[in-house]
C-alpha cells in the first residue's frame, strides 16, 4: 500500500539507504559536512542550485544537515561511489503531493551517468512508496547536462520560469519539467535500486 507524503523527520527510524548498480544514497550526517562542502563549494556547482550561497563552507553544510536534511518534507541523500562522496540528491515535498527532484555532483564526476542513476533511484522510491501522480524538476537554461538527465528519466518540458538563485544573487531562467506516474510506468526500463531501512 502506498504511503501519504512524508511529514516527519526520518531520524526516528532506521535511515533510508538506496543502492543502485554503482551508487549508494543515504541520509547525510554531521560526519559528512566536509564532503558536502567540498562538492557544493565549487562555483560551477553552486551557481546551478537555487538555495545555496557562494561561497559555500562547512557552516553552510552543518546548517544543511541539521535543518534541511533532517526535517519532515525532505528526503536528502549523500551519493557515494565506492568510498567517495560524489554528490547530493533530494526530493523536496514542500509543495505537498508533488515532490521536486534535485541533484548536484562534484565536477570531477560530471558526464559519467551518475546523476541519471541517482535520479532514477529517487524517482522509483517516490512512485513506489508514495501515493503521488507526478514529480517536478527544473534546470537552469544554461545547464544542458542537467536537462539531459531529466529527459533521460522521462521528464517532459512544461515551460520556462524565472527562479532566484542565492549563489548568483539574482533570478535566472529555468526550464521546468514534470514526470507523470503513467509516463514513468510506461518508460521504466532501468534496473531497480534496492532499499534498506526506514
Amino acid at each position: 500500500m502506498l504511503q501519504e507524503v512524508p511529514t516527519r523527520s526520518l531520524e526516528g527510524g532506521r535511515p533510508l539507504v538506496l543502492e543502485t548498480e554503482r551508487l549508494t544514497l543515504r541520509q547525510p550526517t554531521l560526519a559528512d559536512i566536509n564532503d558536502i562542502a567540498g562538492i557544493v563549494s565549487d562555483k560551477r556547482v553552486s551557481i546551478n542550485l537555487r538555495r545555496v550561497p557562494h561561497p559555500y563552507g562547512r557552516e553552510d553544510a552543518v546548517r544543511f544537515v541539521t535543518s534541511f536534511a533532517n526535517v519532515g518534507g525532505h528526503n536528502a541523500f549523500l551519493v557515494r561511489h565506492g568510498r567517495d562522496a560524489i554528490g547530493m540528491a533530494s526530493l523536496d515535498w514542500e509543495a505537498g503531493d508533488s515532490p521536486e527532484l534535485g541533484y548536484c555532483f562534484g565536477v570531477n564526476h560530471w558526464g559519467k551517468g551518475f546523476a541519471t542513476e541517482a535520479a532514477r533511484a529517487l524517482i522509483d522510491y517516490a512512485f513506489e512508496e508514495f501515493a503521488i501522480e507526478r514529480i517536478h524538476a527544473s534546470a537552469r537554461v544554461l545547464n544542458p547536462a542537467s536537462r539531459r538527465v531529466l529527459e533521460k528519466c522521462g521528464f517532459q518540458w512544461t515551460g520556462v520560469e524565472l527562479h532566484r538563485f542565492l549563489a548568483l544573487g539574482s533570478s535566472t531562467p529555468v526550464d521546468c519539467f514534470r514526470l507523470e506516474r503513467s509516463v514513468w510506468a510506461s518508460l521504466k526500463q532501468w534496473s531497480n535500486a534496492t532499499r534498506r531501512g526506514a
